[in-house]
């Protein structure tokens, strides 16, 4: 077993990583105060054992880094793709926004520590993925400096020591972020009780069904048909549900002319009651035993899209409030919610949420399929054509003026690019990107964990002498770039947005793409909120992260 540790082989090369991996791995499930470094103790491991002399043969080690970091990368895209442009719209916007600003502050902040330390900006490239526990940064960087043309000793000596400041910064990057927010809920004297009443009375729960019955009194609406009545500028979010005319209970053709004293049971949202209200009168008390002499009864659950027929259909286009009297009000697709519009573009995979009666439900379920088990089969053909092009893509060189050399997605960028435009348009290009989230998770944890172990092996050779040259002024470097766009984007978005506490918390764990703040603020403040809102975030920031990394390290050659 022990000539497996020196031998330069296939098998010799695996073993290491199987032993760097499954240690980093245990030593991430140990928590300080619920707090735990998770993956990144990997990369730990790998500087260890690296110092100590394990090595594998550099053409291995380069191979296993950049096929790791493929796939982590690859797997966040399919993630997030589905969300990414949705989540420009409306409030999410301005909180866009403000990540923008944040990513922005931390490169500025990045380079003038820059000019004023001297550090090579490689290395402080390296340090600022650390302080924002970015690690498809450092790969983007690296593999940056690995396509960059004629190496020079500045970008050899850069390549070594990047991914050592990004171990050193690390650490504080975590610890600093939870600093920043629990600095920011004393300076804006938050009480989260008070914080939670005014958040669920501001959102008034808009997104869930709402059902109201209403007599039809109004002279202007007799003779009138439904579909004269709610027309296309309201059937998005309202659903006549049942008409009662004398004792007939029965699902209404939106063609039926309605009669004085007709009855209408309405599904719609909190959001859009009032309007409601203003079209057909004053809503009365829903006594349910009325409505279900029919033999039905209102409920919510959720369906599962499983045939393939459905992908690249909208919504609207399958009409399901007319047709099924059921209303859609939440779209899941890859871990990410999505608000049910009636334009959204569905695939085999996503998850509906729907309120109407057993009978209509019944319908849709047979038309989507709802066979959840038949998901369980990964669809490898465009995750491995979506590389494929990520790879090509990557490889492109993108000129500007102003830079000496052409700019790469690289292998971090390209496929990262491709996975986000996949998840987001393969359904209307009728392409199944379905992947179950474990599969997703699996395929996130392999690549990552690969590519944790290559860098921390190949770069425990130099850490301790980097620090030992200079390398503990690292430390300070990552805590300045952690805590200062942090802090200023949480005073703009209390102070000049006046977002409430559980926005900012997505918000700076979002910005910051780490899942480590994400659940310490969680797990603190006891609100499913802070996730909606760094999902909002994530997918822009860490688009961004990587494209920053590439253009700090372009600038340095």
């Amino acid at each position: 077993m022990l000539n497996l540790l020196t031998q330069r082989d296939t098998a010799g090369a695996i073993f290491i990583l199987a032993i760097v991996i499954a240690s980093g791995l245990c030593l991430g499930k140990f928590k300080i105060k619920g707090i735990s470094l998770g993956t990144t103790w990997i990369l730990f491991m790998g500087i260890l054992l690296g110092h100590f002399g394990l090595r594998i043969n550099p053409v291995m080690l380069s191979f296993i880094k950049d096929f790791g970091l493929i796939l982590f990368v690859f797997a966040i895209g399919l993630q997030v793709g589905p969300g990414f442009f949705h989540s420009f719209r409306k409030d999410g916007l301005p909180m866009n926004m403000l990540a923008l600003g944040m990513v922005l502050l931390a490169v500025i902040t990045t380079y003038v520590i820059h000019l004023v330390s001297g550090e090579n900006l490689g290395i402080m490239t390296g340090i600022m993925s650390g302080a924002v526990t970015n690690t498809p940064g450092l790969g983007a960087a690296q593999q940056t400096l690995s396509n960059a043309a004629g190496a020079s000793d500045e970008i050899t000596a850069a390549s070594t020591g990047i991914a050592s400041a990004y171990a050193v910064a690390y650490p504080l990057g975590v610890l600093g972020a939870i600093g920043v927010l629990l600095l920011s809920k004393a300076l804006f004297k938050v009480n989260i009780d008070k914080e939670k009443q005014q958040a669920s009375k501001s959102e008034g729960d808009e997104a869930s069904a709402y059902r109201l019955a209403c007599r039809v009194e109004n002279p202007a609406l007799f003779g009138k048909t439904l579909h004269d009545i709610v027309g296309e500028e309201n059937s998005d979010h309202l659903v006549v549900a049942r008409m009662k005319r004398g004792d007939k209970v029965f699902f209404p053709d939106l063609g039926l002319p309605l009669q004085e004293g007709d009855m209408l049971l309405i599904v719609t949202d909190i959001q859009h009651k009032d309007k409601v209200r203003i079209i057909f009168g004053e809503d009365m008390p829903v006594d349910m035993n009325e409505w279900r002499q029919s033999g039905t009864k209102l409920v919510s659950g959720r369906l599962s899209i499983t045939k393939s027929s459905i992908t690249g259909k909208s919504l609207r286009k399958l009409d399901i409030r007319r047709k099924y009297g059921v209303t859609v009000t939440r779209i899941m697709r890859a871990g990410v919610d999505l608000q049910a519009d009636a334009d959204l573009i569905l695939q085999v995979g996503d998850s509906m949420k729907v309120v109407g009666f057993d009978d209509g439900i019944q319908r849709l379920a047979e038309l989507v399929g709802n066979e959840p088990e038949s998901l369980h089969k990964p669809n490898l053909i465009p995750i491995f054509f979506g590389i494929a092009l990520g790879i090509a893509l990557g490889m492109l060189p993108i000129r500007f003026p102003s830079m000496p050399q052409p700019l790469k997605l690289g292998l971090a960028g390209g496929p990262l690019i491709v996975a986000i435009l996949l998840g987001h348009f393969g359904p209307k290009l009728r392409i199944t990107t379905y992947t179950a989230l474990s599969a997703n998770l699996m395929i996130r944890e392999i690549g990552i964990s690969l590519f944790m172990a290559a860098v921390g092996l190949g770069a425990g050779k130099t850490f301790v002498s980097s620090l030992v040259e200079g390398g503990y002024m690292w430390v300070l470097y990552g805590a300045f770039i952690t805590v200062v766009p942090m802090f200023l984007t949480a005073l703009a978005a209390r102070w000049i947005l006046k977002l409430d506490f559980f926005k900012i918390c997505g918000l700076l764990a979002g910005g910051t793409t780490d899942p480590a703040l994400l659940s310490f603020s969680e797990q603190m403040y006891g609100s499913g909120r802070i996730a909606v809102n760094y999902a909002t975030v994530y997918p822009l920031t860490m688009f961004l992260r990587v494209v920053a990394a590439q253009v700090m390290i372009m600038i340095m050659l």
